[in-house]
């Protein structure tokens, strides 16, 4: 009688976060549960030998945008399949996916992209606002200034932003810093959970490294319709398969508007909802055996 071979899967992780993230403990030990051996694995260690896994679960590269093309050679390279799509990788990992989605329809928080040497002319036809400026390929509020286009000080914040980018302009939100920032958890498209991120009194960052906290909350049936919508827009741009997605979003005058849609590496806020744990590890338990049947086909 054979016996099954387990499914091993890679959670991808970076240099400064080796291991199984705290918030993704019970993940993988329901993973285990179900069969598939679930193994933290640095993406840009050299010597891991990639083609020993079924496939690569993109979790805590957080990393990434400071080695874009390094790691979009990674991306490349491997041998096994991604969850999410490689494809679907590629064009979340640089913000202006957010242009894709207003032709779409989405109602974003509006954004302007420039290039960094076109920064200063822009920041001219704007002065006097209040301005949140950051790198197209960023995250966790990384080379993120805010300021008064005008401003001296803001200008200079601006000015000494690596020159290799292309930014993202956006009028502040005094929303987000009042009221939270939400974020809604999808896998495979089924409504998961929600968290309301709060920024620390005084500051306008919501991540935890800024003192920002979470609460878990239930969001309206306006803001579960108006992800749902976003999740369609992805679809309909030809990203259809979305094994797990953030959707972060402020509510301006009563509406839900989209700040961004995290599909490559989201915090998924699942230590304080095991549940929700349980219910990915089940939804990529059925995503992998599909896998290994048309390997074996």
């Amino acid at each position: 009688m054979s016996v099954r071979k387990p499914i091993r899967l890679a959670l991808a992780t970076c240099a400064h976060l080796p291991g199984v993230h705290p918030d993704d403990v019970h993940l993988a030990a329901s993973l285990s549960l179900v069969g598939i051996e679930p193994v933290a694995c640095v993406w840009s260690d050299p010597a891991i030998d990639w083609s020993g896994f079924d496939a690569v679960l993109i979790r805590t590269t957080w990393d990434y945008f400071q080695r874009y093309e390094e790691f979009l050679s990674w991306l490349d390279r491997l041998p096994v399949p991604t969850i999410n799509e490689r494809a679907l990788l590629r064009w979340n990992s640089d913000k202006r996916y957010l242009l894709d989605l207003v032709k779409r329809g989405i109602d974003i928080v509006p954004v302007r992209v420039a290039s960094h040497a076109a920064l200063p002319a822009l920041l001219a036809e704007m002065s006097g606002q209040d301005l949140v400026v950051k790198p197209t390929i960023s995250g966790g509020a990384w080379n993120t200034v805010r300021g008064i286009a005008g401003d001296a000080s803001f200008e200079e914040a601006v000015a000494a932003l690596p020159s290799g980018y292309e930014y993202i302009l956006q009028a502040f939100v005094p929303e987000v810093a009042r009221d939270g920032e939400w974020s809604l958890l999808f896998f495979d498209g089924e409504f998961s959970h929600a968290i309301l991120k709060r920024a620390a009194s005084g500051e306008f960052r919501v991540q935890s490294q800024f003192g920002g906290s979470v609460d878990a909350l239930e969001p309206t049936a306006e803001m579960l319709a108006s992800a749902r919508k976003s999740l369609d827009a992805v679809a309909a741009l030809g990203y259809m398969d979305h094994a797990y997605a953030c959707v972060d979003g402020v509510v301006i005058d009563g509406r839900f508007r989209l700040m961004e849609l995290e599909m490559i590496e989201p915090a998924l806020f699942l230590a304080p909802r095991p549940e929700a744990a349980e219910l990915f590890a089940a939804k990529l338990e059925k995503r992998l055996g599909r896998m290994a049947e048309l390997a074996r086909a």
